[in-house]
């Protein structure tokens, strides 16, 4: 007969768009469910990566206080790491000429507070731009970015000491405390240099240095150089 079964066509569609969004409302709800446990999971590792990367910051920034030697002959190294230098440097624009240079590279473990190396003030403070080349080449210090502190010494008169800041690959940031004209007590803190980087020690020629190649040392503790 005509138009036979269009009732019941027309029932149909009016069920199928209900059952069709019913449908996807379950779809939808099996998907959010599915995708909330694996946020959940993101999440949960994030905070782990947060408090473990949290951990290595405060590790990695400690300070501790150094047992400073009294003995009046001594300078003391200025960083914590591994000595794998010592020679003679070429330094005009503060130790005036030929010195001795004690290099000490820092590794991300070691500390990166560096401390004076003798009692005195602040005399040379000087930046110098460059570019970020691994700090483990001992001759970073002509490439890379680095500050030169020159110490006036009140221990000895005329002495002249040096420590060079240098920036590594990692160390990108270099951070003095004790600006030029600063009077510094032996071992008192002067910087900070984040993350793997070298420190260079210059000192006057007639010092009789009491470290040795490979030696690890500790910065404000660690006796580098007796004078005469």
């Amino acid at each position: 007969m005509k138009h036979a079964g269009k009732a019941t066509q027309a029932a149909l569609r009016l069920i199928y768009w209900p059952l069709f969004f019913v449908l996807a409302l379950m779809l939808v709800s099996v998907l959010a469910k599915f995708l909330g446990s694996i946020l959940i999971y993101v999440a949960g590792g994030l905070a782990v990566l947060w408090v473990l990367f949290g951990l290595f910051c405060l590790y990695f920034f400690r300070d501790p206080n150094p047992a400073i030697p009294s003995a009046p002959e001594a300078i003391l190294a200025p960083a914590h790491g591994k000595v794998d230098t010592i020679d003679e440097i070429e330094e005009l624009e503060f130790m005036g000429g030929r010195c001795r240079r004690v290099s000490i590279f820092m590794s991300v473990l070691d500390v990166h507070v560096q401390r004076a190396p003798v009692s005195g003030r602040i005399a040379f403070h000087k930046r110098a731009a460059g570019q970020f080349l691994n700090a483990l080449r001992t001759d970073s210090a002509a490439f890379n970015e680095n500050v030169l502190l020159g110490f006036l010494s009140a221990e000895r008169d005329g002495e002249r000491v040096a420590v060079r800041l240098i920036a590594g690959a990692i160390a990108r940031r270099i951070v003095v405390w004790a600006d030029g004209g600063t009077k510094v007590a032996r071992g008192e803190r002067i910087s900070l240099i984040q993350f793997g980087s070298r420190c260079d020690l210059l000192l006057p020629l007639d010092v009789r240095i009491k470290v040795q190649l490979g030696q690890s040392v500790r910065a404000g503790e660690t006796v580098v150089a007796n004078r005469p």
